[in-house]
């Protein structure tokens, strides 16, 4: 038997998902084939969704149309914004999920869309004429023909999982892997390749001392990851909690590694720098004494908690035992061990920027066969390569994100232009332009994009279209409303900050940095003057007005900088330079210049890890 579809999604990890539901959105008869229905956008390793730069990622992956920010509404148990203590382009929401809400919420979401059915089986090969995808075959010999294959098959692609010198195949913790296509797309001509990443041990909360460790709450007021909500409040929000390691449970680390598969040889794939493994920690940092450990809670309904920071594929034994001597966690019930997995993976150069493979026409990589980490990485190129599937099969020109339009630009233009030699995790450092790229404007950024591609609702355009009028009215207050002394001294004095002697305008007193906009504006009482005041989003329409007035010249410098690296971008540089000299340049930017030695300017700009404050020096020195 014989079924057509427009688009075939493989995988329902978090970039299938969102891959099929764009696809559907689009128009095109969808099908998403994955192995288990019941856990549909998993999550593996931690029950989290933003943080550092992957908080931005998810808001940008809602302001296109994406789904991430609205299961994340859903599943919430505690939501925290940060960075606070920084400027607004560091900023990053985080949420703790409930992680079977999460995947339940999913589920429902793709069972309601239009467009788009679930087959659940494994895909074992791809059908192939002329150099362009027909479809896929499974397992079970169905045959699924379509104008466009994405394959997002995560970690299962010959996936095979340590626990000491104990390995078994799989995907993940209960789940089989997945065999044939690796070998196929081989013999096809594709670079394979393999890679390693970790999970930490679950444990039973009610053998944790939680008394013994410091507290983490979430942020007390309400908020939320996707521009179609207002507010999410949370009632009686789950707690994260911090312990550290000690030199005990190092010298148990230390003693196992022997036993380690990581360290004796068995394990061939190269790890995640940014996220290592316990063990990884001990021996890289053999000086430092203590290690942060974050003890996160797996949902509302159970007591399971996720030990964040301590990854590891040593055996049962060590792991447990180290654990006891642990702050907290001294009689500790674990629910499973943490264990390291390798899978294939596809070097990303073999792609373009549309996420189209060169060497087969219709057929799309996403996700960690790509050779990323992370669940919002993931996310949002399965949403990217959705687009692109659908607008090849019309004939239409691939939607691009360009480096200062979006992280989810900077992303895939890194993982194509660059290819990796690690699981590749998105960092703000990464994008140049990042001050542009901030969470809180990529609905201003992003949704009017998806309002050209059909993949935004109508609430959601005018929702968009609704708040930066209200921005703009706002700030256009202030640039042209007076404020007298007899007005606002008394104001000024209460925020130790200079008092006025004369009118002047209200935008001067709302940039000074003791001045929190809505503060001033309730002094100034002009909430029922402006439509700000009635909306629902009022809190959410004076930080986009604040972050306008007092960030302009740091936004003005990032286009002049922007501007200053085009114009720079064949500018070339020595071959014999010495970056060790150049002092100035960040410690990750020296140690990626010398090594990669770029040609020119623009090649140094595109170096994951070398900022645009790292390029403007050196652009100095050769001007020099």
């Amino acid at each position: 038997m014989i079924l057509h579809y427009d688009i075939i999604v493989v995988g329902g990890g978090h970039a299938g998902c969102e891959a099929a539901h764009i696809a559907a959105v689009m128009g095109a008869k969808t099908l998403l084939v994955t192995m288990d229905m019941t856990k549909l956008a998993r999550m593996s390793c931690n029950p989290a969704m933003g943080g550092i730069a992957k908080g931005q990622i998810i808001r940008e992956i809602d302001a296109l149309g994406g789904c991430s920010a609205i299961v994340t509404d859903r599943s919430m148990i505690q939501y925290r914004m940060l960075n606070r203590s920084k400027g607004p382009a560091m900023w990053s929401p985080r949420a703790q999920c409930d992680r079977m809400l999460f995947s339940m919420e999913w589920r429902k979401i793709l069972e309601k869309t239009d467009n788009l059915a679930i087959w659940q089986e494994v895909a074992d090969s791809i059908i192939i004429e002329d150099g362009n995808i027909r479809g896929i075959t499974t397992t079970l010999g169905t045959e699924l023909h379509a104008d466009a294959v994405i394959l997002t098959n995560g970690t299962f692609l010959n996936g095979l999982m340590h626990v000491g010198f104990n390995t078994m195949s799989g995907g993940r913790s209960g789940d089989p892997d997945s065999r044939g296509l690796s070998e196929q797309l081989r013999e096809l001509g594709f670079r394979v390749e393999r890679l390693k990443t970790g999970t930490s041990a679950r444990v039973d909360g009610r053998s944790v001392n939680f008394s013994a460790m410091v507290e983490q709450k979430g942020d007390n007021e309400g908020r939320c990851f996707s521009y179609l909500h207002n507010r999410v409040d949370i009632k009686n929000q789950k707690s994260c909690y911090i312990t550290h390691t000690n030199e005990i449970a190092h010298g148990i680390i230390r003693e196992g590694l022997k036993y380690s598969p990581l360290y004796t040889g068995r394990i061939k794939g190269r790890g995640p720098r940014y996220c290592p493994s316990i063990e990884d920690k001990i021996v890289t940092f053999a000086g430092k004494e203590t290690h942060q450990l974050f003890l996160e809670p797996e949902g509302w309904e159970t007591n399971e908690y996720y030990i964040n920071g301590f990854a590891s594929s040593l055996k049962l034994e060590t792991q447990l035992s180290a654990l006891r001597k642990i702050r907290g966690l001294e009689n500790v019930v674990i629910y499973r061990p943490g264990y390291a997995i390798e899978y294939d993976f596809f070097q990303p150069t073999q792609l373009k920027l549309s996420l189209e493979t060169k060497r087969i026409g219709g057929l799309f990589f996403a996700g960690q066969i790509n050779g990323t980490t992370g669940y919002e990485e993931a996310a949002a190129q399965g949403l990217m390569a959705g687009i692109n599937a659908v607008r090849r099969m019309r004939g239409k020109e691939p939607f691009i994100l360009n480096r200062d339009e979006a992280y989810i630009g900077v992303l895939i233009d890194d993982l194509v232009t660059k290819g990796i030699d690690e699981p590749y995790r998105m960092f703000t450092s990464r994008a140049e332009y990042r001050i542009l790229l901030r969470q809180d404007n990529a609905d201003e950024r992003l949704t009017p994009k998806a309002a050209e591609l059909g993949t935004a609702s109508k609430d959601r355009i005018r929702r968009v279209e609704e708040k930066y009028r209200m921005v703009d009215e706002l700030v256009t207050f202030l640039r042209n409303h007076t404020v007298s002394p007899e007005e606002i001294n008394t104001f000024l004095k209460e925020k130790n900050t200079t008092e006025i002697n004369q009118k002047i305008k209200a935008i001067g007193i709302a940039t000074r940095p003791q001045i929190y906009l809505e503060e001033l504006l309730d002094t100034m009482h002009v909430e029922e003057r402006l439509s700000y005041g009635k909306s629902e989003r009022k809190s959410e329409i004076i930080q986009a007005a604040e972050i306008k007035i007092k960030y302009s010249g740091y936004l003005e410098r990032e286009k002049g900088v922007a501007e200053k690296i085009k114009k720079f971008e064949r500018l070339k540089i020595p071959e014999e330079i010495d970056y060790d000299e150049l002092i100035s340049i960040s410690t990750e930017g020296r140690e990626k210049l010398s090594r990669i030695k770029p040609a020119t300017i623009g090649q140094a700009s595109r170096i994951s890890g070398v900022s645009s404050s790292d390029v403007s020096i050196l652009i100095m020195y050769l001007g020099r």
